[in-house]
């Protein structure tokens, strides 16, 4: 098993949470795919821990629902759940709906300049193709507005539940599908905010996260063996 590391982790807390916030980003981001098989010694020889802290890792990991931890089995990847992946896109668009409802009219001239700045970035990483910086300057767009009506721990309460969401985002973002689509919605969104239209801020708002139910069955059918299977999810 290959366990790309994200560098950028290193040094930050505990051995356990570095090996941890590794596993977890690489999951998410799919340099460790669903349905891998994850060995606590391979994982313990590349981190250089033992094999105490990798065991409690998996089972943070399983309790994030990322793994699934079968006894005389092993443990692996998570793939992914359509019908979680709904739940977790049904809740956020609730949630954001009405999170941008009351945003409108308050942007104060730090955060315009943030999602300015943003929409910015967002222009230059179409251009180049950088799905990772797109997903992550996607995830800040939205946190800003959060942030703008004092709900940052309702963005993470959020995206707790949606794991699987966020894996599709990066099969859907790293195979170009619809980027302009993507950013033209943001502009307006943007623009709704300043001019205090709540009406299409939240319209568009809810077009932009429904996106993701019809793309993931082209995802789906090219990558069948990341997602359960379907007879597993009769009733989606």
């Amino acid at each position: 098993m290959d366990l790309p590391v994200k560098q950028s982790l290193k040094g930050r807390g505990s051995a356990r949470d570095f090996v941890y916030q590794t596993l977890r980003y690489n999951i998410l981001h799919l340099d460790l795919k669903p349905g891998t098989k994850m060995s606590e010694q391979e994982v313990s020889d590349e981190f250089q821990v033992s094999r105490t802290p990798v065991r409690e890792v998996f089972v943070h990991l399983f309790q994030d629902g990322l793994v699934e931890i079968y006894p005389q089995r092993g443990t692996y990847v998570s793939l992914i759940n359509l019908r979680h992946l709904e739940e977790g896109r049904f809740v956020r668009e609730l949630v954001e709906k009405a999170v941008i409802r009351e945003a409108v009219g308050r942007l104060s001239k730090h955060d315009v300049f943030n999602l300015e700045a943003n929409l910015a970035a967002q222009e230059i990483s179409c251009r180049n193709k950088n799905y990772l910086q797109m997903l992550a300057l996607d995830d800040e767009f939205h946190a800003t507005i959060f942030r703008a009506c004092g709900k940052e721990r309702t963005w993470d309460m959020v995206n707790q539940l949606n794991h699987d969401f966020f894996r599709v985002r990066v099969l859907r973002l790293s195979h170009d599908f619809k980027w302009d689509k993507i950013l033209k919605q943001h502009h307006v969104i943007f623009e709704a905010l300043k001019s205090g239209d709540q009406d299409v801020a939240e319209e568009v708002m809810g077009d932009h996260l429904r996106m993701v139910i019809v793309e993931k069955d082209e995802l789906r059918s090219e990558y069948p063996d990341y997602f359960v299977d379907y007879e597993m999810e009769r009733g989606y």
